[in-house]
């Protein structure tokens, strides 16, 4: 089905209100104080204070002017962003007032909005079974809404979920150390390898998101399903108790799963919902951090 550019461009306006919103100062501080620069850049050089540190005299410049002068640094603030996002078949599912794309399109909006505050560079890839689209990282909000745009306008995919090529390929792109936001259903397996090597390489933050029907069946009689990614009918008699059970049960051990794996990898994560609100699970996430950071 072609694309509608108007109706796309008006849930692209809607998820910037919505995430504008959000990115207020207290998130966007937050923002920064958990991804820090990845170390210190020359400053300037100023005249001996007391009190300063000898050890940042500029003997040089001392030695030139005949009087002393310290050396001052900052932090080399810029950094990298990249949102690896998961469009497969699979995310155009929502049984609520949005599908999984347009909640995976909302985080990106808010996390890229914090990061163009901070003057960060933000990129983008898109992959199903295959590499969809790859932004190099840029500054600004043209940027960002870009990065959205992308991320609604796939939407409709029908191909299947290939995470472990896709770890492959950020990896091979990106050479330079980058903050990594991999946004899936992680409705997948056997990428446990690449997803533990990515980590190594990159500060890699997983957000699964998921949709309450998928883990809870209502009892409404025999229904008709399809797999989005296959397109594959089946009928179930949703009418069984066992089957709910069942369905619940098999939910729950892949929520454990998937959760256990993170952790066994050391892999900072969060988990959504496309009836939930987000910006909590994330400021959750940024106080965590900053206290391991501490030591705490």
């Amino acid at each position: 089905m072609p694309i509608d550019t108007a109706e796309l461009m008006k849930q692209v306006r809607k998820i910037r209100v919505i995430t504008s919103r959000l990115v207020n100062d207290r998130f966007a501080g937050e923002y920064h104080s958990v991804f820090k620069g990845q170390g210190i850049e020359f400053d300037e050089v100023r005249e001996y204070e007391p009190g300063d540190d000898i050890r940042s005299i500029d003997w040089n410049v001392t030695a030139r002017m005949g009087h002393p002068f310290i050396k001052r640094y900052a932090e080399e603030r810029e950094l990298t962003i990249v949102f690896l996002v998961d469009i497969s078949g699979s995310q155009a599912f929502g049984s609520a007032t949005r599908s999984k794309a347009e909640r995976a399109a909302e985080v990106a909006c808010l996390l890229a909005l914090s990061a163009a505050r901070n003057q960060d560079k933000v990129g983008l890839m898109l992959f199903s079974d295959r590499i969809v689209k790859s932004s190099p990282p840029r500054k600004g909000r043209t940027a960002v809404m870009r990065l959205v745009r992308d991320v609604l306008a796939t939407e409709e995919t029908r191909h299947g979920t290939d995470i472990a090529a896709a770890l492959r390929f950020l990896c091979h792109v990106q050479k330079r150390r980058a903050v990594v936001f991999l946004i899936s259903d992680f409705m997948d397996a056997g990428y446990e390898k690449d997803l533990r090597l990515a980590a190594r390489r990159h500060d890699l933050i997983c957000c699964r998101i998921a949709d309450p029907r998928e883990s809870v069946i209502e009892d409404a009689g025999i229904l008709e399903f399809e797999d989005p990614e296959s397109g594959e009918r089946f009928l179930l008699d949703t009418a069984s108790s066992s089957l709910r059970e069942r369905f619940r049960e098999e939910a729950e051990t892949r929520e454990r799963n998937l959760k256990d794996q993170f952790k066994r990898n050391a892999i900072d994560h969060v988990f959504l919902s496309t009836d939930m609100p987000f910006a909590d699970a994330f400021r959750n996430l940024f106080r965590m951090r900053q206290r391991r950071a501490r030591g705490r």
